[in-house]
């Protein structure tokens, strides 16, 4: 029952969000806020794009926008973007022109950009887009306490859910976790329900594609349909000190987790080497060694090229930092991908290529996904698997190619299938 005390709380929070929105009337923004359930045309502000370093996190959001699109093909979407990239938000704008990208903090739960505060007033419905985390807590209770209105989740990583994030999430309408290992710790926490459930992570999605530079690239470094296996290395702990001056890590943190990536780098590459060294030999193919974050970039000799035997090296070709469009293309074109890094795997799947997850510790909960899907066979926790082990199991994929582009269909079977639950329960729930 909503008590008068209540009713009073409710008309004071609306009344200041219309003093500090100031673009509609009133009459126009209590219409929008309270409208029934049914609306044909929702407008959904979607929040992603956490950083423009990692074509993984960037691969989020054209993901999301090709997901609502199908889904919801009457939903009007605006894009709250996290971080700012002149070259992502062309990319995006290339392929969605007609989607919305607007920019903004908050603080003490007030939008500080007037776009924001427009698309307040504007949406039905706000969406947290995948991440490692409630990434975007602040811009959720932004929008709690200033509308009142619906918001869930997509697709996100919830390994600590401390008080902070445990009171918000209690509002929520809907929490869609990108593996089931989140579920669980919601479940210790003491949150639980039928708005709770598994979604995966929205790259698997993912539809843009640049065919015109990937194949440039393939054809000036003869890599041939089928025939090239990608390889993609990644250090324990991510260290953002190199990628950012302003990273605010201090001197200890900065050996520490330098310590931690000298200890295993060798160790964990070593591994992946293998499997280069015996597919270089085995089927005379080539090798691409490329990046998922920018500072990988510059670590490709060390970990993956300079150790290789002399005849193996000549059969290696290197890519840069690239975009997401860019990197599809090519893994579309791979026989198979190999990764220490968690997205690039999701986008050779989406493309039809066979991919192995090669998971190290470190790597959060987020990598309990592939075993959700049915890609055990291809995740490799890389502590307890050897080269050897790698290897069998990439000249296993050589040798029955068909079966494993099959296995890659039946884990996106699994993945739609989610999707096609979860947008229902989303449906039901608020449109």
């Amino acid at each position: 029952m909503i008590t008068e005390d209540m009713k009073i709380n409710q008309n004071q929070n609306r009344r200041t969000f219309l003093r500090q929105a100031g673009l509609l009337s009133a009459s126009l923004l209590i219409s929008r806020i309270t409208r029934a359930a049914g609306k044909s045309d929702p407008v959904i502000l979607f929040t992603s794009g956490w950083q423009d370093v990692n074509i993984g996190d960037i691969a989020h959001t054209p993901g999301l926008i090709a997901l609502l699109k199908k889904r919801l093909p009457q939903a009007k979407l605006i894009l709250w973007k996290r971080s700012r990239s002149a070259k992502v938000e062309t990319m995006l704008n290339h392929y969605y022109p007609d989607v919305r990208i607007i920019h903004g903090s908050v603080k003490d739960n007030e939008p500080q950009s007037d776009e924001v505060k427009q698309a307040f007033v504007e949406a039905d419905f706000f969406l947290h887009g995948s991440g490692p985390m409630v990434v975007a807590l602040d811009y959720l209770e932004a929008w709690h306490a200033q509308t009142h209105k619906p918001f869930g989740l997509f697709g996100v990583t919830i390994q600590d859910v401390y008080p902070a994030v445990k009171t918000l999430l209690s509002s929520a309408s809907l929490i869609f976790t990108r593996e089931t290992a989140s579920i669980e710790m919601l479940r210790k926490a003491g949150l639980s329900g039928s708005h709770i459930a598994f979604a995966p992570d929205a790259t698997f999605a993912l539809t843009i594609r640049d065919d015109e530079k990937a194949n440039a690239f393939l054809v000036a470094n003869d890599l041939k349909h089928r025939q090239f296996i990608c390889a993609i290395p990644r250090l324990r702990v991510t260290p953002y000190y190199r990628i950012s001056a302003n990273s605010g890590w201090s001197d200890a943190k900065i050996k520490e987790v330098d310590s931690l990536n000298d200890k295993w780098k060798e160790d964990d590459h070593a591994k992946l080497r293998e499997a280069m060294i015996a597919w270089v030999r085995q089927t005379g193919n080539k090798v691409l060694v490329c990046p998922e974050m920018t500072y990988q970039a510059d670590l490709l000799d060390e970990l993956l090229i300079d150790p290789l035997p002399a005849d193996v090296k000549t059969k290696v070709v290197k890519h840069g930092y690239w975009l997401p469009d860019e990197a599809a293309s090519v893994y579309s074109q791979a026989h198979t991908v190999l990764s220490f890094e968690c997205h690039s795997p999701i986008m050779a799947a989406v493309n039809g290529t066979p991919c192995f997850y090669l998971r190290q510790p470190q790597d959060t909960i987020k990598g309990q996904m592939y075993y959700d899907l049915g890609l055990g066979d291809w995740t490799f926790e890389i502590e307890q698997t050897t080269g050897q082990q790698i290897t069998d199991r990439l000249m296993q994929v050589t040798k029955n190619y068909k079966a494993a582009q099959q296995n890659v269909r039946k884990a996106l079977a699994n993945v739609n299938d989610r999707y096609d639950k979860t947008f229902r329960l989303l449906r039901e729930t608020w449109l």
